[in-house]
């Protein structure tokens, strides 16, 4: 398998900066299986005004490996990715440097604003990119990788690692074998 890389330009410092509290549109479209649902963006993000623009985050390469697309997507391929029904959105949608700038009344904000959408869009999963954001909104402190026992608003629920870089306890072979299980569940869903 060769994957393809792309030439990201760096922002400055300064535009950086200026990306905090910036907001991304959801990515959302008919046809949606799955909703993957980050923590926030990223300062990266906030500047490029795609989801998981810095280049040293996995999500991109995760899904490629896991068999959701066809080829390597870049963050700014936006029809391809709604074209495979897969859409994203955050938790909270103002951009940070780090997701402990979050409290948990901001995670825990953020539950309602995102059963409104699923609502809306009925996704057939959704998939949160995070496990401590996760058990901080939902309350549920326990809560492990994988398929969880309580739907959301019709959906079923995967909880899958964060493809941030800096996510040091989850490596490539990991991260992808998680999200095939997810795969596999969209999959069987789909033949059903």
């Amino acid at each position: 398998m060769v994957l393809v890389t792309f030439e990201t330009p760096k922002p400055t410092r300064a535009e950086l900066l200026a990306a905090y509290g910036t907001t991304i549109p959801d990515l959302v479209g008919p046809g949606m299986r799955v909703l993957l649902v980050g923590i926030n963006p990223s300062l990266w993000s906030g500047w490029a005004g795609v989801h998981f623009a810095r280049p040293a985050n996995r999500l991109w390469r995760t899904l490629y490996e896991a068999g959701f697309s066809d080829r390597l997507l870049h963050p700014s391929d936006t029809a391809a990715l709604t074209a495979a029904g897969i859409g994203i959105t955050n938790l909270v949608h103002r951009a940070t440097a780090r997701a402990d700038e979050l409290d948990n009344a901001e995670l825990q904000a953020g539950v309602q604003k995102l059963r409104r959408l699923v609502r809306k869009h009925r996704p057939a999963f959704v998939a949160f990119l995070g496990l401590s954001s996760y058990r901080i909104a939902f309350g549920q402190p326990k809560a492990r990788v994988g398929r969880q026992v309580e739907p959301l608003e019709g959906a079923t629920v995967w909880l899958l690692p964060n493809p941030s870089g800096i996510n040091a306890h989850y490596q490539q072979p990991d991260l992808t074998k998680a999200y095939a299980e997810l795969r596999a569940a969209v999959a069987a869903m789909k033949a059903e």
